[in-house]
């Protein structure tokens, strides 16, 4: 079903936001860092593009304990999204690589100097799945940004039948995040090589990140390399950035 009213999205936004609130309150978010630091980083120190894959659009809900933006398709359920991410905290850019793209990757480019990491979904919003689309790579380049490729992985989700088999992880189950080593693009422009080439090196990382990612959800005490673990209290919680801790 399908819901185009403002109205309608308005209020089903607030509805949503509330039950995520409580829903994301009983996840046990779990993230791994290659470089051995706690992320999302704090960007008065160090700022980032995210990226991970459209099923995990989830993720950022459970662990953003530092101002972050979200790009965020412009299509109607986009909207329902964008709505429901504000109320909980989340800003948004609205657009995609397809309607509104080039806008909305201009718009990124221009906020690339505000105290705020930068997160995308780099197969949005109509896939392939888990095949990168070339936007990323503009505005990494123009902004200056590295590129940190998240892995994302859920103990227990339900599946939407949708082209990205969109993950929705049930109560009580575990959201990994495997962080890997910051990418960083050179200035534009980028010629067609550079594209390609950069482009397969990010994808390849994604997907080796994210069958980490799958390795750990399934296997908690599966050790990760020499990575350390950044233990994550509850999500909701106030005190969440302070008590952010490595565990051995």
């Amino acid at each position: 079903m399908k819901f185009r009213h403002p109205l309608a999205i308005r209020a089903l936004a607030f509805v949503c936001a509330q039950v995520a609130r409580v829903w994301i309150s009983t996840l046990r978010p779990r993230m791994y860092a290659k470089d051995g630091r706690r992320h999302p980083v704090d960007p008065r120190e160090d700022r980032y593009i995210y990226a991970f894959w459209h099923d995990g659009l989830l993720a950022p809900l459970t662990v953003h304990s530092h101002p972050i933006q979200v790009l965020i398709s412009q299509h109607a359920d986009g909207e329902l999204i964008a709505q429901t991410c504000q109320r909980l905290g989340v800003d948004v850019i609205r657009g995609s690589s397809g309607k509104g793209g080039c806008q909305a990757l201009l718009e990124m480019i221009r906020h690339s100097d505000q105290a705020a990491h930068l997160v995308i979904t780099p197969d949005g919003p109509r896939g392939p799945r888990h095949e990168l689309k070339p936007g990323i790579l503009m505005v990494a380049s123009h902004s200056g940004l590295p590129i940190v490729p998240v892995g994302i992985a859920f103990s227990s989700a339900w599946r939407a039948r949708s082209w990205d088999r969109f993950a929705v992880p049930r109560p009580f189950s575990r959201m990994v995040g495997v962080v890997g080593q910051p990418i960083a693009l050179p200035p534009p422009p980028l010629d067609r090589r550079q594209i390609e080439d950069l482009g397969q090196r990010v994808n390849a990382e994604l997907a080796r990140l994210t069958l980490e990612a799958e390795a750990l959800a399934a296997h908690p005490d599966q050790p990760l390399g020499a990575a350390p673990t950044i233990q994550l209290p509850p999500a909701n919680d106030t005190a969440r950035e302070t008590a952010l801790r490595r565990v051995a």
